[in-house]
């Protein structure tokens, strides 16, 4: 398998420690966050890599290096200008397979890669994307109107669940003709794209353990994790 990590953002959420860091260096444990899902991707039969940065991007290559030591291939391909979440995916579109896996590089989780590929490869559909279930708290009350502006519900400090995308996504060369050349652009207006066209898009629910480090509390939560369950990311150990 061939798996795209995208890594070439600021990380502007979780500075100030992104001021001399880039996001997927920011460390776990002993480790890296990018070092950890570069382990799991091996693990699960990923055999090569392809590091899709921009953001200090020197230091990334010298961290890394050749991906030897976390039991694949990396190769490197960097922006000269921001591309946003999937633009890079067109400036390697020669590179690409009929199907491959595309994720954010700064992710904590302990899905399966191997067992996403498959389902996304049996869905026929171009896109997968892995998604999770995650509770939203609004800390106010909550007022229902209706169409003249008269209270017809109250809910104090309610919780709300919903399926967010996990930044993880099996894609096949279809989506690539969705993507424009040499600007940028996100996976949110891949997805607008492609629910214009009426292509199908499948989902992977997933319910293990997924946290996003691009926020201050969630990079605390996910040190807290690792090091708590360190076996549970990094299985081969």
């Amino acid at each position: 398998m061939k798996a795209i990590l995208l890594a070439g953002g600021k990380g502007t959420r979780l500075r100030p420690y992104t001021a001399t860091l880039p996001k997927p260096l920011m460390p776990i444990g002993d480790q890296t966050i990018v070092e950890v899902l570069l382990r799991q991707l091996a693990h699960h039969g990923v055999d090569e890599a392809v590091m899709c940065i921009g953001h200090q991007a020197a230091l990334i290559e010298a961290v890394l290096g050749d991906g030897a030591r976390y039991g694949l291939r990396i190769s490197y391909r960097r922006e000269e200008q921001p591309l946003g979440t999937v633009g890079p995916l067109k400036t390697i579109a020669n590179e690409l397979p009929e199907r491959f896996l595309v994720m954010n590089g700064d992710i904590l989780c302990d899905l399966d890669f191997s067992a996403f590929a498959r389902a996304a490869e049996g869905s026929g559909a171009p896109l997968t994307v892995a998604v999770y279930e995650r509770p939203t708290k609004i800390d106010l009350g909550v007022l229902e109107l209706d169409g003249s502006g008269t209270v017809t519900g109250f809910r104090e400090k309610p919780t709300y669940t919903f399926w967010v995308s996990m930044g993880v996504y099996g894609m096949s060369r279809e989506v690539l003709s969705f993507i424009p050349e040499g600007q940028p652009f996100g996976f949110d207006q891949l997805m607008h794209a492609l629910l214009a066209a009426r292509v199908p898009v499948k989902t992977f629910p997933f319910r293990g353990h997924w946290l996003d480090i691009g926020r201050s509390d969630d990079f605390s939560d996910a040190q807290d994790e690792f090091e708590k369950n360190r076996a549970r990311y990094l299985p081969e150990r």
